[in-house]
């Protein structure tokens, strides 16, 4: 941390609602409130460093090279990612969900329906090694990786045909599918992953600071209300 400076530096990989987004230009989402909170409670300033690679597990690298102090970015805990950074207790258990155009495939209602169908998946998320596992098993044809930023197209793609489905964290793909007329989430709970902060390895200090300011955003009920605000939810946590 830029102790000098006494600002915490959060890398984000923006657009990612409703983690993080920009409303009007300014920072907002999830991620944003959370850890302005957590600054606060720290007595520091809060900075967001946007992440704008093509492959999201490039933060990590971004992370180590002290471009910012943690990560907070709808970030899954992976053992992958545990060998890249530290992280603090998760703030969210959430998991992978399927869209698809419903005119275009009626009949897909699930990872069961995915037979000879493309999904398409963002380069680095944690829904890739999912849909390459089904892929592997024979249970969806193939998979497209899409450029991190480009979720977009991915979602485009649903209607055009570039792609048949599309998989990713159910917030943030309920979120995005929301004004596109036919593309609906059609199933939740495809994984359960744990949401948390990242740090870098070895930050010891960092990581018990901020798990004590979530510790007292829990208690007093900000970190509840985040979640009712921008996830829907009050109680899916890790505590």
């Amino acid at each position: 941390m830029t102790a000098a400076a006494h600002i915490l530096r959060v890398g984000s990989a923006l657009p990612d609602p409703p983690f993080e987004l920009r409303d009007g230009g300014a920072p907002a989402g999830f991620d944003v409130e959370f850890t302005r909170a957590v600054a606060q409670v720290l007595g520091l300033e809060w900075s967001l460093v946007p992440y704008r690679g093509a492959d999201f597990n490039g933060i990590f690298d971004a992370l180590a090279d002290g471009e910012f102090d943690c990560i907070a970015s709808g970030t899954t805990v992976t053992p992958q990612r545990r060998a890249r950074a530290d992280f603090c207790a998760p703030y969210l258990v959430s998991g992978q969900s399927l869209a698809v155009d419903t005119s275009r495939h009626p009949g897909v209602r699930g990872v069961d329906d995915l037979g000879g169908l493309t999904v398409g998946v963002q380069h680095g998320n944690t829904s890739q090694p999912i849909v390459e596992r089904l892929v592997a098993e024979g249970r969806a044809g193939a998979i497209r990786v899409y450029a991190y930023d480009r979720i977009g197209q991915a979602l485009d793609d649903l209607s055009s045909g570039g792609c048949d489905a599309v998989m990713k964290l159910a917030p943030v793909l309920t979120w995005l599918v929301r004004d596109r007329p036919h593309v609906e989430v059609v199933e939740r709970g495809i994984s359960r992953e744990e949401i948390a902060v990242a740090v870098r390895t070895g930050d010891h200090a960092l990581r018990e600071r901020i798990e004590s300011a979530q510790r007292t955003l829990a208690a007093d009920g900000t970190l509840d209300r985040l979640r009712s605000t921008w996830l829907g939810v009050g109680e899916t946590d890790g505590r």
